[in-house]
């Protein structure tokens, strides 16, 4: 499997270089985000004490997001390797990632983030609001809390990467295909990671 975790605040430009990766690598997305959406769109009780959090700014609890990703790599066993996007968000849960995909034979082959200032996505996630429909891009205060969060939290799990020597950053901002072919080159420079580790079901882990 070639596993990719594509890092960076909110308003980096993670969602448009992942479906480009996608395509281009053949991945399977993984977006916490989106799983969650999907669960408030479904009305479920986590989706509903998801929303609360996500209408907050904050971060959902991770044995929830553990759960759930842990549930996709289960589903996806035949994947030629996942794009992670947007997670981990913190070290934590890149140890508990790592474990994970430890069970399946495999591991992060690299993590690239994309640098924004925060100036900059508050333009793109105010712009994002008009459309999306998302509470947390309309409201300037919750936007500014959002990368609060990712600078004193999230941020840290680059140093985490950095230490195996997998973390690459990139500027986010500028032509969107100049981007792409900076993140391929990286991409290209670094074999699917292997793990010792026997694949296992990962059966123990429930959403």
């Amino acid at each position: 499997m070639h596993n990719i975790v594509l890092f960076g605040p909110p308003g980096a430009g993670k969602g448009t270089q992942s479906q480009k990766l996608i395509a281009q690598y053949n991945l399977v997305h993984l977006s916490t985000g989106d799983l969650l959406r999907a669960q408030i769109a479904e009305g479920t009780e986590l989706g509903l004490k998801a929303k609360k959090l996500m209408d907050e700014g904050l971060l959902v609890p991770d044995e929830v997001v553990i759960g759930m990703i842990g549930n996709a790599l289960a589903k996806n066993k035949q994947a030629a390797g996942f794009i992670f996007d947007g997670f981990p968000r913190t070290v934590a849960q890149a140890e508990s990632l790592d474990q994970l995909l430890a069970q399946h034979g495999t591991g992060v082959a690299c993590m690239i983030a994309l640098e924004v200032g925060e100036e900059e996505l508050v333009k793109r996630l105010l712009e994002r609001g008009k459309t999306s429909g998302r509470p947390d891009d309309q409201d300037e205060t919750k936007i500014r809390r959002r990368v609060q969060v990712y600078n004193t939290e999230t941020a840290q799990v680059a140093g985490y990467y950095d230490g195996q020597k997998k973390f690459h950053s990139l500027n986010g901002i500028g032509d969107i295909e100049e981007i792409f072919t900076q993140i391929c080159a990286i991409i290209d420079r670094n074999e699917p990671a292997k793990s010792e580790a026997p694949a296992a079901a990962i059966r123990e882990v429930k959403a």
